[in-house]
């Protein structure tokens, strides 16, 4: 039985939900702002993508190290600090001047969410020991982060049409002031703090490596494009390379000494775990690239509002959530076959959308009912892929395989943004048509169909459930 009332636990669970509600809501409102924040920050294309990509590898390279954080600190005192970093880095990003200030706003904004996250699901696990009750917690927190990317999508789209003292665009970061505040003032007030474990050990160099690395990787990704690739950038890539292969030989030559590695290197020897992460990594190269490409077509290529994208894409996100409630049911009778239909249904649903978007006039309910269908798919997967890639993972392997997971969950991401969205604006060219945007949309959608193709092959290779008592 747990030490704490029912009451309190109800109530910290809502507490401890604002991180994930913050962290998730804040890259789903920027995905629908993006043209608007672009325009009123005088950016260019490759700065809408890094607007993107430096929030997500912020958040990759710091969510293990913020796991351990709360453990060395205090889930309850690291919780608030990272509140307040997150809270104060929106605001920042609220008033940005230049595209530079945004993007390193939007950097240290991904850290502080990196850290704030992980505090939440661990005080689950301490305030819910009963299995039935961590399960039902675990799942109105899934929901809060579901219900958050809905809002986030009308919001996005609604705040950039508001007409205030400031530009509206600014707002979609400002809003987190007076929510960050609260829980942060809430959480000081109410949570109490966790058992400290002061043997938690942190691989600084580690975090610097992998860090730079991806920075590497995916800044002359976005910025190369624009500026014809010279030689800089190519060199950048390469260096990439080397320091990915630098950080594994790092993380093996601490793991044999004895040291805690940021990464352990022995998930690795499991196949099934290898074979789930790369239908992760392949599925969220899609998830942040199909939000782009289709936002920047809908606002800028075909001129419709801000306001009634954000209501398009709402639809989807109704869909998701509708599909992620009933999906986690029907996982535990039908495994994986739940999550190859939703890929079968996402890549159905791309095609829908190549041929709904090039009628004329765009048919408003076809594209809704469109929106919703992909939706229906996304839900169907996302929900079971962490369970499915993490299952046949022994027990003293969970904590490491999860921040694993999660950090390639959000490097792929940013790497979508910047393969994909890339692509796409390449393919637009320096004539802006429509027909140029619809030819872009068609190779960019392409490119997702393929990368799902992929998903779906590994998703085939993933054996059925079995236990594993070690």
């Amino acid at each position: 039985m747990s030490d704490y009332n029912t009451n309190y636990r109800w109530w910290a669970l809502m507490l401890v939900s604002s991180g994930v509600f913050l962290s998730v809501i804040d890259i789903f409102i920027v995905n629908v702002a993006i043209p608007s924040i672009k325009a009123g920050i005088h950016g260019s294309d490759g700065d809408s993508q890094l607007f993107i990509a430096l929030y997500l590898i912020g958040y990759a390279c710091f969510l293990i190290t913020g796991g351990r954080t709360g453990d060395h600190f205090g889930r309850k005192k690291v919780f608030i600090t990272a509140m307040l970093v997150f809270t104060t880095a929106s605001v920042f990003c609220g008033i940005a001047q230049t595209p530079l200030q945004l993007i390193t706003a939007r950097f240290i904004q991904g850290i502080g969410a990196a850290f704030m996250v992980p505090q939440g699901i661990a005080l689950i696990q301490i305030l819910f020991p009963e299995h039935h009750l961590r399960v039902k917690a675990l799942g109105i927190y899934g929901s809060i982060a579901g219900t958050a990317s809905v809002i986030g999508m009308f919001l996005g789209g609604l705040l950039p049409d508001v007409a205030f003292i400031i530009p509206g665009w600014r707002l979609i970061f400002l809003i987190n002031l007076p929510v960050g505040l609260l829980a942060a003032a809430l959480s000081a007030k109410f949570l109490k703090e966790s058992v400290l474990i002061r043997s938690v050990k942190f691989d600084y160099s580690g975090i610097a490596i992998l860090t730079i690395a991806l920075i590497s990787l995916t800044y002359p990704l976005i910025r190369g494009r624009e500026i014809g690739w010279p030689l800089w950038t190519l060199l950048l890539l390469l260096a990439a390379l080397l320091l990915i292969w630098l950080f594994i030989k790092d993380q093996k030559r601490k793991l044999r000494a004895g040291n805690e590695p940021l990464i352990n290197v022995k998930l690795f020897s499991y196949r099934d775990f290898n074979i789930g992460l790369l239908a992760v990594f392949f599925y969220y190269m899609v998830q942040e690239s199909y939000f782009f490409v289709n936002t920047v077509l809908l606002q800028t290529g075909m001129g419709i509002s801000s306001s009634k994208t954000g209501i398009f894409f709402a639809c989807q996100g109704v869909g998701y959530v509708i599909a992620s409630l009933l999906s986690i049911h029907l996982v535990g009778v039908f495994d994986k076959k739940v999550l190859q239909v939703g890929i079968i249904i996402m890549i159905i649903g791309l095609v829908f959308h190549i041929l709904v978007l090039e009628t004329r006039p765009v048919n408003p309910l076809m594209l809704m009912a469109v929106l919703f269908f992909y939706g229906l798919g996304c839900g169907s997967v996302l929900p079971s892929l962490l369970t499915i890639t993490l299952r046949n993972i022994p027990t003293h392997f969970a904590g490491a395989a999860s921040g694993t997971y999660s950090t390639v969950q959000q490097t792929a991401i940013a790497i979508g943004v910047g393969v994909v969205v890339g692509l796409f604006f390449n393919e637009i060219g320096g004539i802006k048509t429509l027909a140029n945007y619809l030819h872009a949309y068609r190779i960019a959608t392409a490119c997702n169909i393929f990368f799902l193709m992929a998903v779906a092959f590994f998703l085939w290779l993933m054996p059925k459930e079995k236990r594993i008592d070690n």
